[in-house]
């Protein structure tokens, strides 16, 4: 399973043995079953071929496994879902760039995990090349339709969440073309046809997807078009089913092909659009064709005394995370964020992030320059550390919050490193479970939800009880808030991390608490993964800890010690069977605790037991 599997109970956010791992982890007689009885279905996944008729496989790689971390001097892939981890692999091996493996990955996590990612939705990547200073940001974020105000929803809230009037321009493929442009080395079509074949062809539902599936039957079952997809002759899909779209494998021939120009400006966007319209949604062709994916270099944040690349606004990630780690770093004492005070004091810092991340907006169309740069300054955590008291929690008008907070939602995330140390950490998503709720029949697209994601004036109340942030509010072409927050890390200028997470406004909490664990308290990458997380929204005034049994039958619960702690602290404290999911790829630089220069060093690649999927390495 790894090189330690057990949580040292001596440092930040670990169980005292209550994160209990499940001995029954290996493959078992019943998926071996499962495997030979979805065999005939899932042939075609092992063996394709590609123009030159050169037949790849996935190396008697199983469908369905258990492993949560690999280990490569060469090449690692983290995915949330370990099909797309072995087909992002699969292009390395071919000799491929981090960006072909990405792109690869990607598409792949839009088929084999459509609740969470997809060509109707965005995404945000971040590439570092080994042979090029800094990092480059990969800005495809949905846009707001030019037919979009900031009152379109006055009187029907509902179509903001619901619907295809909830749809935003997607940005994921113009984006992946933009990268694949500058750095791959594949042909474009060669990384599409792993996940044509599995859309096409039919792959076997997960067992998240399951869960997924019947989590939203309601959603599912009043959509004619997701119907057909996830309850063909009216049943459900569940675990171990096969799912069929063949439509979207057969947009996905036509991108392949004709590039992403046949969803911007060919019929495979025209047929979207007509889909759209007749639905009740406003975007156009003139949307699709006018969209562009912003590329700028990466937002550089130093903190505890690293570099981390990441996304500029409108991602309140990156600058989210090192407002948390400078506050830490204030205190001057490495061991400040370790035990239940560390836990503490990491609960206190999200409150106040929190509170002035909202600020934030589309740069190019509001000023956030000056919020940037204080959640990016030194000097500002210190004057926020010291409002933070060790013996103490306050209400939330302590923290000075001005506005109603973004509830996002879904997502997915992967990291890739290849031989050469080329990184990429790319977080995507159509926003709630299967964004708005409507599929294309004629593409098999799943249309996003992502006009959620903006602050609306005419909210008479919000769960906060605060005003919506103008900065936030809709213009036509304008790209919503989010808190999606892929990032890459160096030390000494060598990669030393690719990390982010899935599921909305937990992803920053919980990426946070993973950088902590390993970069700084030293926690093997798998138990830093594994350890269990605490959230905190600001309002309600809850911080919640995890507590519940995750895919692959492992407890994660959080010390009855820690949760006194913070009881004792003024901290209401609520369990919840959820959280954001991370993916992590570490290299180990250091040899007798020495640096190795010029020398690859060791990658470990983790995926979160929390949604049941698996690494791949070379």
């Amino acid at each position: 399973m790894g090189r330690d599997d057990q949580l040292d109970a001596s440092l930040l956010f670990s169980d005292d043995g209550n994160c209990k791992r499940s001995r029954r982890r290996r493959r078992s007689i019943a998926l071996c079953f499962l495997f030979l009885a979805f065999s005939a279905t899932t042939i075609a996944f092992f063996a394709l071929r590609s123009d030159d008729d050169h037949q790849w496989e996935l190396k008697s790689r199983h469908p369905i496994r258990n492993d949560d971390v690999v280990e490569s001097k060469q090449a690692v892939v983290a995915a949330d879902d370990g099909r797309c981890s072995e087909i992002g692999v699969s292009m390395l091996e071919k000799g491929g760039h981090a960006v072909d493996a990405a792109v690869a990955t990607a598409l792949c996590l839009g088929v084999v995990g459509p609740m969470s990612s997809g060509i109707g939705g965005g995404a945000f990547m971040v590439v570092r090349s080994s042979s090029e200073p800094g990092a480059l940001a990969i800005d495809m974020r949905e846009t707001a339709p030019a037919a979009a105000s900031e009152d379109m929803y006055k009187g029907k809230a509902e179509a903001k969440l619901l619907g295809a009037l909830a749809m935003a321009t997607p940005g994921e493929l113009a984006g992946l073309y933009a990268a694949w442009l500058r750095y791959g080395r594949l042909p474009w079509k060669a990384l599409f046809e792993p996940t044509i074949e599995l859309a096409r062809g039919g792959f076997m539902v997960s067992p998240y997807l399951g869960l997924k599936i019947k989590a939203n039957e309601e959603k599912i079952k009043a959509d004619p078009g997701l119907t057909r997809v996830f309850a063909p002759n009216s049943t459900l899909l569940k675990y171990g089913d096969t799912c069929y779209n063949v439509e979207l494998g057969n947009t996905l021939q036509a991108v392949a092909e004709q590039g992403p120009e046949a969803l911007y400006n060919g019929l495979v966007g025209e047929r979207l659009i007509e889909d759209v319209r007749r639905a009740g949604g406003i975007l156009t062709v003139e949307d699709l064709r006018n969209y562009r994916a912003r590329v700028t270099p990466a937002l550089e944040a130093n903190a505890l005394g690293y570099k981390i690349f990441g996304m500029p606004p409108p991602s309140s990630g990156t600058v989210g995370l090192a407002l948390v780690l400078n506050i830490f770093s204030s205190y001057r004492n490495r061991h400040a964020g370790e035990g239940p005070l560390g836990l503490h004091r990491l609960v206190e810092a999200l409150k106040h992030m929190f509170a002035i991340r909202m600020n934030l907006g589309d740069p190019e169309f509001v000023d956030v320059s000056r919020t940037v740069t204080d959640m990016l300054s030194p000097s500002f955590a210190k004057r926020i550390r010291e409002r933070i008291f060790d013996n103490t929690t306050f209400p939330p008008e302590y923290y000075l919050p001005r506005w109603s907070q973004l509830r996002d939602e879904g997502t997915s995330h992967f990291c890739v490193v290849d031989s050469e140390r080329n990184a990429v950490s790319m977080t995507s998503s159509v926003n709630y479970p299967f964004g708005g709720g409507v599929l294309s029949p004629s593409t098999g697209i799943i249309l996003n939800n992502e006009m959620d994601d903006f602050s609306i004036p005419s909210e008479v109340s919000s769960p906060d009880e605060l005003p919506p942030s103008p900065s936030n509010f809709i213009r036509p072409n304008k790209r919503p808030l989010s808190s999606m927050t892929p990032i890459i890390v160096l030390k000494d200028n060598e990669l030393v991390g690719v990390l982010g997470g899935s599921g909305g406004m937990d992803i920053i909490p919980a990426v946070t608490q993973v950088f902590l664990n390993h970069f700084i308290l030293k926690m093997e990458p798998l138990a830093a993964i594994q350890s269990p997380r605490v959230y905190h929204r600001l309002i309600p005034n809850i911080a919640y800890y995890e507590n519940w049994t995750v895919i692959d039958g492992e407890h994660i619960e959080l010390s009855g010690e820690r949760q006194q702690f913070l009881r004792e602290r003024g901290h209401q404290l609520e369990a919840k069977a959820g959280g954001a999911i991370c993916q992590l790829v570490v290299q180990n630089i250091t040899k007798l605790g020495r640096k190795v220069k010029n020398s690859n060093g060791m990658l470990t690649g983790v995926s979160d037991p929390r949604k049941g999927g698996w690494p791949a390495a070379v």
